[in-house]
């Protein structure tokens, strides 16, 4: 798909924020990414381009992070983290339940496009482990029932909402263009920092006060 003049007026604000242009790569990535639903070719060279890199610059940056897709992933991408608490939890169960569910293994894209499924070394929330995440939004103390319920509300097209963070879980196109720096206003939608992330701070607190 071709890129609009309105495209290339958003790429040209992204650049501008930065006082060196090659700055912008990453948030350029995720912006093409919203659009298209992954890293095309096409990107790489309007990037490279926009900032005066060479595509191999680019192409080596959309290569070395993971949140960069080469290609097509669901319209809800659900990571599962297999690091070690989680995987101790009840991480490890609930990748392999969700495989046998959706039919897919890792990397791979339910037949309607809904759901892709990818195991994640960490998604730095072990305070709520096992830890499932949908477009990098959190879904908190899951169980493979649970995860399972999660998936089939997605390809039903009505996806439970995050346990922290916008109140609706947004696609993957929409997250991507949160990361990119285009303000979708939901940032104080929902629940920000959960309990046991609050509990550290609350008991410093006390001691102070003590």
């Amino acid at each position: 798909m071709a890129y609009t003049e309105q495209d290339l007026v958003t790429m040209d604000s992204i650049i501008a924020r930065y006082p060196r242009k090659r700055s912008a790569i990453m948030p350029l990535l995720h912006f093409t990414q919203s659009r298209d639903g992954f890293i095309t070719g096409e990107g790489i060279e309007l990037i490279a381009k926009k900032l005066d890199l060479a595509t191999a610059e680019v192409s080596a940056v959309s290569t070395f992070y993971t949140q960069y897709k080469r290609k097509p992933v669901g319209e809800y991408h659900v990571g599962v983290c297999t690091n070690t608490l989680c995987a101790i939890m009840g991480g490890d169960e609930i990748f392999s339940g969700l495989k046998d569910h959706l039919g897919i293994e890792n990397d791979g894209v339910t037949a309607d496009g809904k759901v892709s499924l990818e195991h994640i070394e960490c998604n730095a929330a072990c305070d709520f482990a096992p830890v499932v995440m949908a477009n990098w939004e959190f879904y908190d103390n899951q169980t493979v029932q649970s995860a399972k319920d999660l998936v089939d509300s997605m390809r039903a097209g009505k996806p439970k909402p995050p346990t922290r963070g916008p109140d609706s879980l947004p696609t993957w196109k929409e997250n991507s263009a949160v990361l990119a720096g285009l303000n979708d206003g939901r940032s104080a939608e929902g629940v920000q920092a959960g309990e046991p992330s609050l509990l550290g701070l609350k008991i410093s607190k006390k001691g102070a006060k003590g």
